[in-house]
Protein backbone atom coordinates (compact mmCIF):
# COMPACT_ATOMS: atom_id res chain seq x y z
CA UNK A 1 0.00 0.00 0.00
CA UNK A 2 1.29 3.46 -0.83
CA UNK A 3 0.25 7.09 -0.53
CA UNK A 4 -2.67 7.74 -2.88
CA UNK A 5 -4.02 4.19 -2.58
CA UNK A 6 -7.84 4.19 -2.73
CA UNK A 7 -9.44 1.78 -0.29
CA UNK A 8 -12.41 -0.23 -1.63
CA UNK A 9 -15.68 1.67 -1.18
CA UNK A 10 -18.16 0.31 1.38
CA UNK A 11 -21.78 0.75 0.33
CA UNK A 12 -24.53 0.80 2.93
CA UNK A 13 -28.20 0.07 2.32
CA UNK A 14 -30.74 2.87 2.20
CA UNK A 15 -31.27 4.52 5.60
CA UNK A 16 -34.73 3.65 6.99
CA UNK A 17 -36.85 5.11 9.77
CA UNK A 18 -36.86 1.68 11.43
CA UNK A 19 -33.06 1.71 11.41
CA UNK A 20 -33.09 5.09 13.19
CA UNK A 21 -35.45 3.77 15.87
CA UNK A 22 -33.26 0.69 16.37
CA UNK A 23 -30.14 2.82 16.56
CA UNK A 24 -31.83 5.05 19.16
CA UNK A 25 -32.47 1.96 21.28
CA UNK A 26 -28.96 0.62 20.85
CA UNK A 27 -27.23 3.94 21.52
CA UNK A 28 -29.57 5.34 24.14
CA UNK A 29 -29.98 8.53 22.08
CA UNK A 30 -33.74 9.04 22.07
CA UNK A 31 -33.72 12.64 20.87
CA UNK A 32 -37.03 12.87 18.99
CA UNK A 33 -35.43 14.61 15.99
CA UNK A 34 -34.20 11.14 15.04
CA UNK A 35 -37.39 9.15 15.52
CA UNK A 36 -40.55 11.29 15.75
CA UNK A 37 -41.50 12.78 12.38
CA UNK A 38 -44.02 15.39 13.65
CA UNK A 39 -41.53 16.62 16.25
CA UNK A 40 -38.70 16.89 13.70
CA UNK A 41 -41.03 18.78 11.35
CA UNK A 42 -42.17 21.11 14.13
CA UNK A 43 -38.58 22.11 14.95
CA UNK A 44 -37.91 22.92 11.30
CA UNK A 45 -35.97 19.90 10.11
CA UNK A 46 -38.56 18.81 7.55
CA UNK A 47 -38.54 15.28 8.97
CA UNK A 48 -36.29 13.03 11.00
CA UNK A 49 -32.53 12.95 10.56
CA UNK A 50 -30.09 10.13 11.17
CA UNK A 51 -27.87 10.12 14.23
CA UNK A 52 -24.51 11.57 13.23
CA UNK A 53 -22.81 8.91 15.34
CA UNK A 54 -24.49 6.21 13.26
CA UNK A 55 -22.95 7.62 10.09
CA UNK A 56 -19.60 7.95 11.88
CA UNK A 57 -20.05 4.30 12.85
CA UNK A 58 -20.32 3.41 9.16
CA UNK A 59 -16.82 4.84 8.72
CA UNK A 60 -15.62 2.85 11.73
CA UNK A 61 -17.13 -0.28 10.22
CA UNK A 62 -15.33 0.41 6.93
CA UNK A 63 -12.00 0.88 8.73
CA UNK A 64 -12.57 -2.52 10.35
CA UNK A 65 -13.06 -4.02 6.89
CA UNK A 66 -9.95 -2.34 5.47
CA UNK A 67 -7.58 -3.06 8.37
CA UNK A 68 -7.28 -5.39 11.35
CA UNK A 69 -8.77 -3.94 14.56
CA UNK A 70 -5.42 -3.89 16.37
CA UNK A 71 -3.89 -1.75 13.59
CA UNK A 72 -6.08 1.28 14.37
CA UNK A 73 -4.16 3.92 16.34
CA UNK A 74 -6.26 7.09 15.94
CA UNK A 75 -9.69 7.98 14.58
CA UNK A 76 -11.37 11.40 14.47
CA UNK A 77 -14.41 12.61 12.59
CA UNK A 78 -16.26 15.79 11.69
CA UNK A 79 -19.96 15.98 10.99
CA UNK A 80 -20.68 17.88 7.77
CA UNK A 81 -24.34 17.43 6.77
CA UNK A 82 -27.57 15.83 7.92
CA UNK A 83 -28.53 12.38 6.64
CA UNK A 84 -32.17 11.52 6.05
CA UNK A 85 -34.11 8.29 5.60
CA UNK A 86 -33.97 7.21 1.97
CA UNK A 87 -30.34 8.18 1.44
CA UNK A 88 -27.72 5.55 0.60
CA UNK A 89 -24.32 6.10 2.15
CA UNK A 90 -21.00 5.03 0.68
CA UNK A 91 -17.78 5.20 2.66
CA UNK A 92 -14.67 6.01 0.62
CA UNK A 93 -11.15 6.10 1.98
CA UNK A 94 -7.57 6.59 0.93
CA UNK A 95 -4.02 6.54 2.23
CA UNK A 96 -2.78 10.14 2.37
CA UNK A 97 0.50 9.86 4.25
CA UNK A 98 3.05 7.45 5.61
CA UNK A 99 5.69 7.25 8.32
CA UNK A 100 8.07 4.42 9.17
CA UNK A 101 5.41 2.36 10.91
CA UNK A 102 2.04 3.90 10.06
CA UNK A 103 -0.31 4.94 7.29
CA UNK A 104 -2.28 8.16 7.63
CA UNK A 105 -5.69 7.84 6.01
CA UNK A 106 -8.82 9.83 5.29
CA UNK A 107 -12.39 8.68 4.77
CA UNK A 108 -15.73 10.24 3.93
CA UNK A 109 -19.31 9.05 4.17
CA UNK A 110 -21.20 10.42 1.17
CA UNK A 111 -24.71 10.06 -0.23
CA UNK A 112 -25.63 9.25 -3.84
CA UNK A 113 -25.06 12.84 -4.98
CA UNK A 114 -21.61 13.01 -3.37
CA UNK A 115 -22.66 15.20 -0.44
CA UNK A 116 -20.21 14.59 2.40
CA UNK A 117 -22.05 13.64 5.58
CA UNK A 118 -19.04 12.82 7.78
CA UNK A 119 -15.32 13.20 7.11
CA UNK A 120 -12.69 11.36 9.09
CA UNK A 121 -8.98 10.97 9.50
CA UNK A 122 -7.36 7.92 10.98
CA UNK A 123 -3.97 6.36 11.45
CA UNK A 124 -3.18 2.68 11.28
CA UNK A 125 -0.11 0.63 12.09
CA UNK A 126 1.38 -1.04 9.05
CA UNK A 127 0.81 -4.79 9.03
Amino acid sequence: MEVGYELPPVEKKEITHTQLVRYAGASGDFNPIHTVVPFAEKVGLGGVIAHGMMIMGFIGQAIGMWFLPDQLLRFSARFKAMTRPGEKITVRGSVVGETDGTWKCQAVAVNETGEIKVSASFEVRKA
